[in-house]
């Protein structure tokens, strides 16, 4: 490691200390997400956008854009919510250019591996430079085009009156490349490792906290202690719900838990709140709904519907504000520790939170600490409360004041007098929740900060190398991660259970990979894990309404060797090792009925169902119209609202944001050719009701010929919204 005091730079300088470093080659990775060190890369990014002969290659994943307004409706409507949502998060230079006429300089280049869905569709640069690798993988692939520059946002805080820094919201990849990094600056390398501080950050604990010895510089000006970008949440659709719900029922108590961020993520935090917290509201809609009878067995194998006794535990690479709801609503509240031989006891059920007398024999006849208690053995048990904190170590002796017990545990005496005299009455150091990054709602940050910091402790960070696979400590984390369901989310599903997830069969990529293969992978490594693969059964293309469950496609994910359960709004189908005609009738089951017919004509043309076979009856009505059906009742009571988790903006701009999305639906119909007409008959006098609507787009009394069609193009919207 780097033993060398880091030295503190602006950014100025450090651009300079690059430069002078690196001449005209100069190659920087910065984390996913929130860790960018924005104003850092804008600035060598400009400086190269001015010196031509400079090469600047950029490597990162999920960079972050403002909504841009195609029009000027847009533009009121979002203008203020932006104002309120991004107020002084700085943008990425790099992004402007990206979507300009002219693109990015030729002497610059920006990798990213992972982006929000659909985000660089139709730009050549990003498509070209697309890497695509496992999220675990990321930091070793990097090298392939010799990475040198690694710079991420930190934040800071004193630890028993020791400075120290956190990678906070990307511990991910941060922890590795400090690892190689350090390899190869002993072998003479020039690698350069820069933190920026961000007090914006929480403080974040686990494997985040870092010594200022880890980094070459640091970059810690109070100017740059600048708001996060937040990531407002999205509306939870009906089909969302109804994922989230089937879902629900296949989670175990005193089990795991992984879920993203977006409205299905939302979705399943939902479900699994309204059966902690509304249990008798919950098995009546599961009931009703058929879930509890269709999947009884599966249930049964491998779920539950009852509440939350014992909690879940969160194992994920991100964590999300689900997660948190989830723990303010009782759900994740299951307790892991990073000790074999405390963890074995929990999970065989010899140990809870109160320390028991025989516990150290019991690790000794589970082989989970030696006979003869090393330093280490002992301070492991120190650090979670199996040994009291004031007895020490010296020598071969527990000394407790002025009595030394010798640390030879095979004597039978002297155990008993430790265990005795020595040993503490609480476990201490749990985690609730490990993860590896974060992203949410500005709430969401906020709730972290609050946090007092042993509560914030719970939900550590480490590196994706921990967060996202067993290899490493795979008994530990095989303990811990214990009935890990893992959920994710796809594009499309084929009949025979393959998965496509990240780009479309012409080779346009939609998002990247990021963790899902590595979650697949540890869901079959587990003994008692289980994968579950969220897709919409349709989407719409245009005014054509098409399935996402096909017979084939020419891109894959995840391979459908590696299937496993797959559940769409309409239902679960459980195919892991089943053969391929069980697979397919378990995925016509939870296809929406307006494309079964057709797959599974393809798939008896193709030898892959028997001539005979029907689908079942009760699988027949897999229709959007029953699912509101199934809904209705309980969203009559206040269940499942738009916003489950609260809602990004007022009430008058949702309403305004759905007419928009109404006419913007409807312009793609036939009924577009009556919009001249429905505007001649609009009313020259607003009414009363849709004036707030009006007014919070400025367009009371317009001004311009652009103001006037402004305003009517939007009264069109309500009109055909339905607010008058």
């Amino acid at each position: 490691m780097n033993k060398k005091a880091p030295k503190y730079l602006s950014i100025e300088e450090c651009v300079d200390h690059i430069v002078d470093m690196y001449g005209n080659d100069i190659k920087i990775g910065m984390p996913l997400g929130l860790g960018k060190p924005i104003r850092l890369i804008n600035a060598l990014y400009q400086h190269a956008k001015k010196n031509p002969q400079i090469n600047l290659t950029i490597f990162t994943a999920l960079s972050f854009e403002k909504p841009i307004p195609s029009s000027d409706l847009e533009k009121r409507l979002i203008g203020p919510f932006a104002e309120r949502t991004w107020k002084d998060v700085p943008d990425i230079d790099f992004l402007f250019d990206l979507r300009s006429e002219e693109g990015l300089p030729k002497n610059i280049r920006i990798f990213e591996m992972y982006s929000k869905a659909g985000t660089y569709k139709g730009i050549p640069h990003m498509q070209q430079n697309h890497l695509s690798t496992n999220y675990t993988h990321t930091v070793r692939d990097i090298e392939v085009y010799n990475n040198r520059i690694f710079a991420h946002t930190v934040a800071k805080s004193e630890i028993d009156g020791d400075l120290k820094y956190s990678c906070s919201c990307n511990s991910d990849t941060a922890l590795e490349t400090f690892d190689r990094f350090h390899e190869q600056q002993e072998q003479g390398e020039k690698q350069l490792i820069i933190g920026v501080v961000n007090t914006k950050l929480p403080f974040m604990y686990g494997d985040a906290v870092v010594s200022p010895e880890n980094y070459d510089i640091i970059i810690d000006d109070p100017a740059d202690y600048h708001p996060l970008f937040a990531t407002p949440r999205a509306p939870v659709s009906i089909p969302d719900f109804m994922i989230g719900l089937h879902i629900s029922a296949l989670i175990k108590d005193n089990g795991t838990l992984q879920i993203g961020i977006g409205a299905l993520g939302d979705s399943i935090a939902y479900g699994l709140n309204v059966r902690h917290n509304e249990n008798e509201a919950y098995k009546k809609l599961i009931k009703d709904s058929g879930i509890s009878d269709r999947y009884k067995t599966l249930i049964g194998d491998i779920g539950g519907t009852d509440t939350f006794e014992e909690g879940l535990y969160g194992s994920t690479e991100m964590l999300v504000d689900g997660f948190l709801q989830l723990y303010k609503n009782g759900v994740i509240k299951r307790k892991i520790y990073h000790h074999i031989g405390i963890q074995k006891l929990i999970n065989d059920g010899k140990l809870k939170e109160e320390i028991p007398a025989d516990i150290l024999k019991l690790m000794i006849e589970d082989e989970t600490i030696h006979p003869y208690l090393t330093q280490k053995d002992f301070d492991s048990l120190q650090r979670f409360g199996v040994i009291k904190e004031d007895i020490t170590y010296d020598n071969g002796e527990l000394v407790n004041g002025n009595n030394r017990y010798s640390a030879l545990l095979a004597d039978d005496a002297n155990l008993a007098a430790i265990s005795e005299n020595c040993l503490g009455t609480k476990l201490k150091n749990g985690v609730m929740l490990t993860g590896g990054f974060f992203l949410g709602p500005q709430d969401f940050y906020d709730d972290l900060n609050n946090m007092p910091e042993e509560e914030r402790k719970q939900f550590e960070m480490t590196g994706v190398d921990v967060a996202n696979q067993l290899y490493g400590n795979e008994v530990l984390r095989t303990l811990q991660r214990k009935d890990g369901r893992f959920c994710n989310t796809g594009m499309k599903a084929t009949i025979m259970g393959a998965i496509c997830s990240d780009g479309l069969e012409d080779g346009t990529v939609i998002s990247g990979v990021g963790g899902q293969y590595n979650f697949v992978s540890m869901a079959h490594a587990l003994p008692d894990g289980r994968c579950l693969m969220m897709i919409k059964s349709t989407k719409v293309e245009g005014t054509k309404t098409v399935s996402n469950i096909v017979y084939n496609y020419g891109h894959t994910t995840i391979p459908r060797h590696l299937k496993d359960i797959v559940v769409t709004e309409y239902g679960i189908a459980d195919i892991r090792g089943k053969c391929d005609q069980d697979i397919i009738k378990e995925m016509l089951n939870v296809t929406d009925s307006r494309f079964q017919e057709e797959l599974m004509a393809e798939a008896k043309k193709n030898q892959k169902l028997p001539e005979d076979y029907q689908i079942p009856e009760e699988f027949k009505n897999n229709t959007p119209e029953k699912l509101v059906q199934t809904l209705a009742d309980p969203k009559a009571k206040g269940l499942f609202p738009d916003f489950p988790c609260g809602a990004p903006m007022t009430p008058e701009e949702l309403f305004i944001a759905f007419s928009l999305k109404t006419l913007a639906a409807k312009a793609q119909t036939p009924q577009a050719a009556e919009f001249p007409k429905m505007m001649g008959e609009l009313p020259t006098e607003i009414p009363d009701t849709i004036k707030p609507l009006v007014a919070r787009m400025g367009l009371e009394t317009p001004t311009s010929k652009e103001e006037i069609i402004s305003q009517k193009t939007f009264l069109l919207a309500l009109k055909l919204a339905g607010f008058f």
